[in-house]
């Protein structure tokens, strides 16, 4: 494992996950249910997915050439940021989730978070760079790290954050960065 992926992942995976709806999920369960064990629950979900994401970049990696995966990537990368910038513009950032009725918190928060992160941003942004840097390992520990982070953030002050920078803003900034990603990984299947 690579420390510098797993650090190079964290903050792209952190920023992408910021205006999410798994945020906000997170945010609304902890008024119904104690923080930590909203945040068990949401980070039980996160390790499937990321385990999930993880395995597919790596066998994206070994079953494709150098030129047709980077492609392949800075596709995934390109419309990762389109989805961004088309998630920047929607209007109505509030977000409802149902009361869990039942008494398992945890439980609630892994399945409510497990279906609301399934083939999200996130998700495929983990899967490109576990196929764009060849080190499975590294891409999951600083993507899950990235994400446990947020959930925390999510579950003990969420409110405040959106106060402050706006939601737009946020995915904006993360479209940019996904789109500076499409263009490296064109430019290494060019080469």
């Amino acid at each position: 494992m690579s420390l510098y992926v797993a650090t190079a992942c964290f903050p792209l995976v952190f920023v992408a996950e910021l205006p999410d709806k798994t945020m906000f999920a997170s945010l609304v369960l902890a008024t119904k249910g104690r923080p930590l064990q909203v945040w068990i629950g949401a980070t039980g979900a996160f390790v499937v997915h990321v385990a999930i994401a993880v395995s597919l970049g790596a066998v994206l990696f070994h079953l494709l050439p150098h030129q047709a995966l980077d492609s392949v990537v800075a596709a995934l990368f390109l419309l990762g940021a389109v989805y961004a910038w088309h998630e920047s513009n929607e209007a109505g950032e509030e977000r409802s989730l149902r009361q869990p009725g039942s008494a398992n918190v945890v439980l609630t928060a892994f399945v409510v978070i497990f279906l609301a992160e399934w083939g999200d941003l996130t998700q495929i942004l983990t899967a490109n760079l576990a196929a764009r840097y060849h080190d499975p390992l590294g891409v999951g520990v600083g993507s899950l790290l990235a994400l446990c982070c947020v959930a925390a953030i999510a579950v003990t002050g969420g409110q405040r954050l959106t106060r402050l920078v706006p939601i737009s803003t946020v995915r904006r900034v993360t479209a940019v960065v996904l789109l500076a990603l499409a263009g490296y990984s064109a430019w290494s299947a060019a080469r």
